[in-house]
């Protein structure tokens, strides 16, 4: 570990220093004694001159001076002042030197460990994000094939149509087509990390398999789950519902996680204007900081569905304890259930 520049040149010249001085104190206090001064002479050079190789050598240059602390105080029957100096000198470089590495490893542990969160979670956000896209496009690329196939039957259907609406149909399909195309290609990028799972395609799932989804919660987990529904049944875009369910599940799969064991009641609102989503549970609740204070990786996949929908979604503690889990999508009636109730 590198020191900082006021402490490289002292350490040699403090142990030249007090090795002299040292030296003048042995002479001084086994003057005239029956000590034998080569041997004092040795005791006291030991247990200061090797302060000054300290930085290149702590360990050694520390263990010789502490080791030859107790012969010198043994011959002068005293404390030698020298070697004590030169004692408190090299302990206190030592003690500093160990917390300079220990908070410098602990900065590269915070760092290294931020770094790997950091990097979950836009994995995280990554694989969320091309699920949704592979969703998007499946609903999506439904609604645009009908318009490109629904102008070119009419074009085709209409018996006398005149030559411009014939071309302005066959212009509507056109568009259609191009949208399609450019939207596939867009959607491409952000599935690139999808999976070879192309050929296991299903139909996607919407609140109408919210029953199956509690079902299969109850009986896997074993906790109480319930569906709470109100206001008036309807039909909703195929988005919109796709994401209502894809919330649900992924709040459902938040409670075996963090809150097992946990009652859980799923409520769906149809409103005039929204369609309103409230997964609570009985469980201890957010912890200060975790999954509850915004960081969790279920919650930002969420927080993403809800807003591509246009939707807003809000998550933390239940009034009555417990987690909860809100989010209010946009109600836009489908064109199917628009035509029903025209027809109607």
């Amino acid at each position: 570990m590198k020191q900082p520049g006021a402490l490289r040149g002292w350490p040699p010249a403090a142990g030249i220093a007090l090795g002299a001085l040292a030296v003048a104190e042995t002479v001084l206090r086994t003057g005239g004694s029956e000590v034998v001064l080569p041997l004092a002479l040795l005791v006291s050079v030991c247990g200061t001159v090797p302060l000054a190789v300290v930085r290149g050598h702590p360990a050694a240059a520390g263990a010789l001076i502490t080791a030859s602390a107790a012969p010198a105080c043994a011959l002068y029957r005293a404390p030698a002042f020298a070697g004590l100096a030169a004692l408190v000198v090299v302990w206190s470089l030592l003690v500093r030197r160990r917390v300079l590495r220990a908070r410098a490893e602990a900065a590269a542990r915070n760092a290294s460990r931020e770094a790997a969160q950091s990097t979950l979670l836009e994995f995280t956000a990554r694989g969320e994000r091309a699920r949704i896209a592979r969703e998007l496009h499946d609903v999506v690329a439904h609604h645009i094939s009908m318009i490109s196939v629904q102008a070119e039957t009419a074009r085709l259907a209409v018996p006398g149509m005149p030559p411009d609406g014939a071309r302005r149909l066959l212009a509507i399909g056109d568009t259609a087509r191009t949208a399609l195309t450019e939207m596939r290609r867009l959607l491409g990028v952000l599935r690139e990390d999808a999976g070879p799972d192309e050929g296991a395609r299903r139909p996607q799932p919407g609140l109408r398999q919210l029953l199956d989804l509690i079902d299969e919660t109850r009986d896997s987990c074993g906790v109480s789950a319930r569906l709470i529904l109100q206001g008036r049944v309807a039909p909703l875009d195929q988005g919109v519902e796709l994401t209502a369910y894809r919330i649900v599940q992924e709040a459902l799969t938040n409670v075996r996680r963090h809150a097992p064991g946990a009652a859980v009641d799923v409520e769906v609102e149809y409103a005039a204007d929204a369609l309103r989503l409230r997964v609570r549970d009985n469980g201890p609740g957010p912890p200060a900081g975790g999954h509850g204070a915004g960081g969790g990786h279920g919650l930002l996949g969420m927080r993403e569905r809800a807003a591509a929908v246009g939707g807003a979604l809000r998550t933390g503690s239940a009034p009555t304890g417990g987690f909860l889990v809100e989010a209010t999508l946009p109600a836009a009636a489908t064109a199917d259930g628009a035509t029903t109730e025209a027809a109607g």
